[in-house]
């Protein structure tokens, strides 16, 4: 089980991502569209002043059930752990074990 500080941790940078999304996408398609530098670097401090956590590449991805974050199937939202457990005792549909 994850420390529950991540799992707090990352909820917050979930709040983050939500928040500021907007504002930032609007900010990146600004900063595309201008052609002058002076402008650019005026958009560019602006969007480095936003939270370092409401960018979405800093979101990590952790096992529903017990917040391990490495060996993560997106697919399924679990660890290696727990989907190889759950695959054996027939509960995630149209899994089974390969034999070849």
């Amino acid at each position: 089980m994850a420390k529950k500080n991540m799992i707090e941790r990352e909820k917050k940078r979930d709040k983050l991502i939500i928040k500021y999304k907007k504002a930032r996408n609007i900010l990146k398609k600004e900063i595309k569209q201008s052609q002058d530098f002076n402008e650019v670097f005026d958009l560019q401090n602006k969007l480095q002043k936003m939270p370092r956590n409401s960018m979405q590449c800093r979101k990590r991805n952790i096992c529903w059930m017990t917040g391990r974050s490495r060996g993560f199937y997106r697919d399924f939202g679990l660890s290696r752990h727990v989907f190889r457990e759950m695959s054996h005792q027939c509960l995630l549909p149209g899994i089974r074990k390969s034999s070849w």
